[in-house]
């Protein structure tokens, strides 16, 4: 059809013509598997379901609990806390004062820590960031023990639990320095 690089005139009429009429030109391509997008957003999307729904969803039906739930005598109990928001696993921690441990939802019974998830001011969620990291260390530090009080659940279904490594209580490290508060059975603001 070319002679050399130059088309003739008849050779970019009958191109032209091609074009329009569909021929000449390879089919659009298609995408195979899914977009790097659509992978992205499910990460993020999977992510955020662990922290809020918990991990490990059948792991909270095992029989272990009950372990957990009566006083133990010494610290007989251990795990490899992660954090539940960036998929920690079956034991991480949601905030600075709640944890998972064994498929079950703990909260640190006498203490109340700033909140993570909808802080109230910019202070509440950079200290409850915080808080959030330093009760995962105190958490992988060594065995601890978990202690029942006079109410087994709060109102969100979460354990109360007093959290103690050689007898001093973990939520009371928090207080001490000053990444909690003591709980009196209210909250209070911290902005």
């Amino acid at each position: 059809m070319s002679r050399g690089t130059r088309k003739t005139r008849n050779e970019v009429i009958w191109l032209a013509q091609a074009r329009r009429a569909g021929r000449g030109r390879l089919p659009p391509r298609k995408p195979k598997g899914p977009s790097v997008a659509m992978l992205v957003i499910g990460g993020v999307l999977m992510g955020a379901g662990l922290g809020w729904f918990g991990p490990d969803l059948a792991q909270r039906f095992q029989s272990s609990w009950r372990e957990v739930a009566s006083p133990v005598a010494g610290d007989k109990l251990s795990a490899r806390f992660g954090f539940c928001h960036v998929g920690g696993g079956a034991d991480c921690v949601v905030d600075g004062d709640t944890f998972w441990f064994r498929g079950e939802k703990i909260r640190v019974m006498d203490i109340d820590a700033p909140e993570t998830h909808g802080p109230r001011c910019a202070q509440e969620a950079a200290l409850g960031a915080r808080a959030t990291q330093r009760l995962q260390q105190l958490m992988n530090a060594g065995p601890f023990s978990l202690e029942s009080g006079d109410r087994e659940t709060d109102r969100y279904g979460r354990a109360l639990r007093v959290v103690t490594r050689g007898g001093q209580s973990i939520g009371e490290m928090l207080v001490a320095e000053g990444l909690a508060r003591e709980w009196d059975g209210a909250r209070h603001p911290w902005c």
